[in-house]
């Protein structure tokens, strides 16, 4: 009886311990819980970053004129910056934003090559957009949390 408790009790430890590790099973670099941007797909390493480690990066500064004539300044790390620190494969060809409802704009890799204020911007009250000056409004993705390299 007290052989079965003490392996009761080491199997209980065991699995709270494997519980928090928090790491993926395929062996990869474990997502912050509170991470509020993504990079996944076609990367040599998938990466996120919280929204506190996105704003310690330098920040760029970006002005996009919405559909309303409105022109906005909008502040964040370059949208280029981050890709290369996720390493974006040799054949990818698109990004995906994807924002926190699901919706996404996908933005061809070539129309971004060379935009120094494409970015991912911090919303005033929380949250991510990305700001591709010169692109669609459709790209200009609110609550973004997630791009998709394919």
């Amino acid at each position: 009886m007290k052989k079965a408790l003490t392996l009761l009790v080491v199997s209980l430890v065991m699995a709270g311990l494997l519980a928090g590790c928090g790491g993926s099973s395929d062996g990869g670099a474990a997502e912050p819980a509170d991470a509020a941007l993504k990079i996944t797909g076609s990367v040599s390493t998938e990466m996120s970053w919280t929204e506190a480690e996105l704003q310690a990066m330098g920040a760029v500064e970006a002005e996009y004129t919405g559909k309303d004539g409105v022109a906005q300044t909008y502040s964040g790390p370059a949208l280029g910056a981050l890709l290369d620190e996720a390493g974006v494969s040799d054949g990818a060809t698109a990004l995906v934003m994807v924002a926190a409802d699901d919706y996404a704009a996908e933005v061809a890799l070539a129309d971004l090559e060379g935009c120094d204020s494409c970015i991912v911007a911090l919303q005033d009250g929380g949250g991510l957009r990305s700001v591709l000056p010169g692109m669609s409004g459709k790209a200009q993705v609110r609550d973004l949390v997630e791009i998709q390299v394919k």
